[in-house]
């Protein structure tokens, strides 16, 4: 399979360059039966933040997946998801993913525990690679997308992967309306 390309991003293969990944992403990527149609590009860490790596790489704001880590509690039980939905659109948490989780009040992870839970760097928490008890809910808009560029684990770099892959991920869960 060839590696994704989108606007001036050109990729490697994901697997050829394990020191763009968090340990987690790479782990997951080694045994996950897609893998080669992962690309990743290195990326200067200071335009990571989504509206910044689309004006630096000329690509919009529509090419972006967001991936939002959130809990709730029921019955004493924490339920954690992380939730992929494009970058111009905004995950309904108090809404249908409240209803997903079946929980009375959701709310964003801290962002401590969200990076030392999943083993990734801020800013850079993609679906590839999480913890296995944590939910991934997936906007069904993100999984048509032709090519999303999503979090690596590190903020250093990106990766590309079409969508129909990502609703493939071990655990997916693909939702519409997850985002509006």
């Amino acid at each position: 399979m060839s590696t994704p390309s989108l606007g001036s991003i050109t990729t490697v293969p994901a697997l050829e360059r394990p020191d763009l990944l968090a340990p987690p992403v790479a782990g997951a990527l080694a045994t996950w039966e897609h893998a080669g149609a992962v690309g990743v590009v290195e990326i200067d860490p200071a335009v990571a933040d989504t509206a910044a790596l689309a004006a630096a790489y000329a690509i919009g704001m529509d090419t972006g997946a967001n991936c939002v880590v959130v809990a709730g509690r029921r019955d004493g039980e924490e339920r954690t998801a992380a939730c992929l939905v494009r970058a111009d659109t905004r995950a309904d948490v108090n809404g249908l993913v409240k209803r997903l989780l079946d929980v009375r009040k959701c709310s964003f992870l801290p962002m401590d525990r969200a990076v030392a839970e999943s083993g990734m760097e801020h800013g850079g928490i993609t679906p590839v690679g999480l913890p296995p008890e944590w939910r991934l809910l997936l906007d069904a808009r993100v999984a048509a997308m032709d090519v999303a560029v999503v979090g690596s684990g590190v903020r250093r770099s990106k990766l590309l992967v079409p969508g129909r892959l990502l609703a493939l991920l071990p655990g997916a869960e693909v939702v519409d309306g997850l985002a509006g």
